[in-house]
């Protein structure tokens, strides 16, 4: 490997999907960048489902057709069911425009993909390299790191990008973690060889599965490329803990047996895959960017899995953020407030109104509501396709009153 500079405008720590999408487009500004990356790469990530809102910051960094020409899953909308009730939502039918359909993706390969389309157009990343230490100067940054090799450095910056994910490096350095709002939460999950022969199951769409007895868990199937799926499963630590499962596999296994939708699909799978747990995902900090670091994605803020909000937060912060920072090192005097963190988070803000709704049961109300307008399908439809930032939309301007009307609304007329 090469060696690593000294001295660059813009260090981006981790490699994963926000990673290679900030690099890349500094490195199309012209702006000299470095990745430094903890892991090897590919590596085992969950999060496969992407959402539409997503491809508009790949298609920005130039990987669209790389992704398009990789054979992930097709993918065009989400698939809801609780008992006997069943529904989806088709995000080409959304109120609003841009993308209507994306890919589900093994993250492993999807993000190895990113990083070698970054690489390829001139980005420099370090792989196996953990940042150590950061420090502030009088017109940026110095980092510390150490390879896996135990080999260690530095690198002065103008700026620092943490697009570490669930690592959360900045966070962690400079004590930046506060609680999150919303109440602990753990998933278990893995890979099967599905063979799936239901001729209902659409393998276009990611399936939510709502457990029959307790509307807050609830478990997701992610067909995958090549006759695979990413299952698992959702609930508090309490709910989890209670079934006295030894492994996280045991874990999954044993919640997906209380369901008996999922017994039926899953009737034939190879359960030959490791399987993992996650716990209390949902995270917060003090604030998102300062004029020497901003937080991307996960390093930031994470709120629940369940509209895969995740990925796409993080896409669109890296697009933003890139922005912002070439503006600055050009001279410019940013807010990082009120241009970064205010407009981000005003998305955030909205997938949180309809996370607190999902588990609350309300918005359940409104999923499994027979007779909704056509027109209200397509405005909740273009947020569970992500454009939760598009404010001509009614549940994106006004999301919290919007949504408890309907709500109420769904569950009287169903009494």
């Amino acid at each position: 490997m090469a060696e690593l500079p000294e001295q660059v405008d813009v260090v981006v720590i981790g490699a994963g999907p926000s990673g290679a999408i900030a690099a890349a487009l500094l490195n199309r500004a012209g702006i000299k960048v470095l990745v430094l990356e903890r892991e090897q790469f590919p590596r085992f990530s969950i999060g496969e489902s992407l959402l539409p809102q997503c491809m508009q910051y790949i298609e920005e960094a130039g990987f669209l057709p790389a992704v398009r020409d990789a054979g992930f899953q097709f993918k065009n909308g989400a698939a809801f069911a609780k008992g006997e009730c069943g529904t989806y939502y088709n995000f080409e039918e959304k109120f609003t425009p841009g993308h209507g359909t994306t890919f589900q993706v093994e993250r492993a390969r999807f993000d190895k993909l990113l990083a070698d389309q970054a690489q390829a157009q001139g980005v420099q990343i370090a792989f196996e390299h953990s940042v150590t230490a950061y420090r502030e100067m009088d017109e940026g940054a110095v980092l510390d790191y150490q390879s896996a090799a135990g080999k260690t450095g530095q690198v002065v910056c103008r700026y620092v990008l943490d697009a570490s994910g669930f690592g959360r490096v900045l966070p962690r350095l400079l004590d930046l973690e506060i609680p999150s709002d919303l109440p602990p939460r753990n998933a278990a999950f893995t890979h099967v060889n599905d063979h799936i022969t239901d001729p209902e199951f659409d393998r276009n769409k990611v399936l939510i599965v709502v457990h029959p007895e307790h509307r807050d868990i609830w478990y997701w199937v992610i067909p995958l490329a090549g006759g695979k799926c990413s299952t698992g499963v959702a609930a508090s630590p309490e709910q989890l803990a209670a079934r006295g499962a030894s492994s996280p596999l045991e874990l999954v296994q044993t919640m997906h047996a209380e369901v008996p939708q999922l017994q039926k699909l899953l009737q034939r799978a190879e359960w030959c895959y490791p399987a993992n747990q996650l716990s209390g995902y949902s995270r917060n900090v003090k604030h998102l960017a300062t004029d020497r670091y901003a937080l991307l994605g996960n390093a930031g803020e994470f709120l629940d899995p369940i509209f895969s909000s995740g990925i796409t937060i993080a896409m669109r912060s890296s697009s933003m953020a890139a922005k912002l920072v070439a503006r600055q090192l050009a001279g410019e005097t940013i807010d990082w407030r009120r241009e970064y963190e205010a407009p981000l988070r005003e998305g955030v803000d909205t997938f949180r109104v309809f996370v607190d709704a999902w588990y609350s049961g309300l918005f359940q109300d409104v999923i499994f509501f027979p007779n909704q307008a056509p027109s209200v399908r397509e405005m909740i439809s273009s947020i569970l396709a992500g454009y939760a930032w598009d404010k001509d939309n009614p549940f994106v301007a006004q999301s919290q009153r919007r949504l408890n009307a309907l709500g109420q609304f769904c569950a009287s007329e169903s009494d």
